[in-house]
């Protein structure tokens, strides 16, 4: 079996802008841990290009055997949207170019800010605030979701804890995370699990404090998201 790896040189650090992170990594090999599903959405530069990578449902695989430095800026779930001026549905498991999404010369603008700046992640952050500055802050309700179901509150008491029916919560869901919340309460769980097993809890541990039947439906639902159960992606033996 293929050796799976984090990707290499990989590095992360907050941004000035709320909520956001700011990540490099030193270009992608076949054998590199995929990008999981998190509710994010992220503003790309690589290869002399600026894209946005929307919310994924699945593991997204970047494809093998570009060497070059990848840098990106990570919002919090709910924020890229207003930020981009795209619902996060119009860019569900998509990974589109700037040029496809805002006119020519927004984008000339984010490029020559990219250009100006000390560094590309630099450049990424002060796109980032400039769009800020020009755009509505996120309903601060989507926040209160993103954590509501982090912490695993169902669906249905997050729907009348905002004050909002089902269908409305479906419909504020598609629009800023990309996929309805169910969808996003199973991906906020996988991502609160593994963080909770590479600090050192085992899985049995983790599928009980996380609310799941037992182990193996932690590790089926994993094996769904992720395309490989929890075993490879926290390098430990087993299935």
């Amino acid at each position: 079996m293929t050796n799976i790896h984090p990707p290499q040189g990989y590095r992360e650090r907050p941004s000035s802008v709320a909520g956001a992170t700011l990540w490099t990594r030193g270009g992608v090999s076949d054998t590199d841990l995929p990008v999981l599903p998190d509710g994010s959405m992220d503003l790309l530069w690589m290869n002399g290009r600026l894209s946005v990578a929307g919310p994924d449902t699945r593991a997204y695989r970047p494809p093998s055997g570009f060497t070059g430095p990848i840098t990106g800026i990570r919002f919090y779930p709910g924020t890229a949207p207003g930020l981009l001026g795209v619902p996060a549905c119009e860019l569900r498991d998509a990974r589109v170019d700037l040029t496809d999404l805002w006119s020519a010369a927004d984008v000339r603008r984010a490029s020559d800010l990219i250009e100006r700046a000390a560094n590309p992640a630099a450049g990424l952050e002060q796109i980032a605030a400039w769009r800020a500055s020009e755009t509505d802050p996120a309903d601060p309700l989507l926040r209160y979701i993103v954590t509501s179901l982090q912490s695993g509150l169902s669906v249905s008491a997050t729907a009348g804890e905002v004050g909002a029916g089902p269908r409305r919560l479906h419909r504020m869901s598609l629009t800023a995370f990309g996929y309805g919340p169910k969808t996003l309460a199973r991906v906020l769980r996988m991502q609160r699990a593994l963080a909770a097993a590479r600090k050192g809890m085992g899985l049995a541990d983790v599928a009980a404090a996380c609310g799941y039947a037992d182990q193996a439906h932690l590790t089926r639902e994993i094996r769904q998201l992720a395309g490989m159960p929890p075993s490879r992606l926290l390098g430990t033996p087993g299935g």
